[in-house]
């Protein structure tokens, strides 16, 4: 059975590598390439207000990065950010802000349900600032919530999400060696990353009747539930509550074992 990778280039390395060690044959087709934003008055608008937050929200390795070079311009050293709580979507961002030093709470489910959850952010009080580092279209539903609470949100938009041109080639690949006509895993990170993939098979939605759909969290699998009912395919689709490798594999082998 194939397996789909669908991360980012930098980030699909760990899985790929752990699915074919145990012997399951893996095509990466990125669905998503993050480029950052340009420097502009309004992200350094945000930048000078970062030290009124108790909360810094870091949505991805990626956020990481460029939130990093974003203090760099800013004249902002980390020493002036010592009394915030820095929260991590994952284990992945968390090692890469201790690459920094920083140490980060990452929760159990890696959503924006999950960081809600954190007692860091479920404590705080009417008027509290929470910022993030995230990218364009991202972590809509979370700030939102923050909102309605009474949550101040400062929003660094650090970059943008796009289709890499060669994902296009890819699939057209796939369809034409017959590798979607028969049981496939795909992972699908993002409601971006399905948008992507309804797109790019339009001509071809009869593939989507040999997926299996590995989403993480309730959102997503709610999106794909609806979108399988509206364009009458019969996929399957398995929640994820994290993105390790290991217990994705797990998710894998008992396809594979009902198929």
């Amino acid at each position: 059975m194939l397996f789909i990778n669908t991360r980012p280039l930098d980030r699909a390395a760990q899985l790929s590598l752990t699915l074919r060690s145990a012997g399951v044959a893996v095509a990466e087709l990125p669905l998503l390439e993050l480029k950052p934003r340009a420097w502009s008055e309004a992200l350094a608008a945000c930048y000078a207000q970062l030290s009124a937050a108790d909360v810094l929200v870091v949505v991805s390795p990626s956020a990481v990065t460029f939130g990093m070079q974003g203090l760099r311009k800013a004249g902002i050293s980390l020493d002036q950010l010592e009394h915030i709580q820095w929260v991590a979507v994952g284990d992945a961002t968390a090692a890469k802000l201790a690459d920094y030093g920083i140490h980060s709470v990452v929760p159990q489910v890696e959503t924006s349900e999950g960081m809600l959850t954190l007692s860091h952010l479920e404590q705080l009080e009417t008027g509290a600032c929470v910022a993030f580092w995230r990218g364009e279209g991202g972590r809509q539903f979370m700030m939102q919530q923050l909102l309605a609470r009474g949550i101040q949100v400062l929003n660094f938009v650090l970059y943008e999400r796009h289709l890499p041109e060669e994902t296009t080639q890819k699939v057209k690949t796939l369809i034409s060696e017959h590798q979607l006509s028969s049981p496939y895993c795909m992972l699908i990170t993002s409601e971006a990353s399905w948008l992507n993939w309804l797109d790019l098979i339009q001509s071809h939605l009869s593939v989507l009747s040999h997926a299996h759909f590995l989403v993480l969290g309730v959102r997503l699998f709610e999106l794909l539930e609806q979108s399988r009912i509206t364009l009458n395919k019969d996929f399957k689709i398995i929640q994820l509550e994290d993105l390790n490798a290991t217990h994705i594999l797990q998710h894998v082998q008992v396809v594979q074992g009902n198929t």
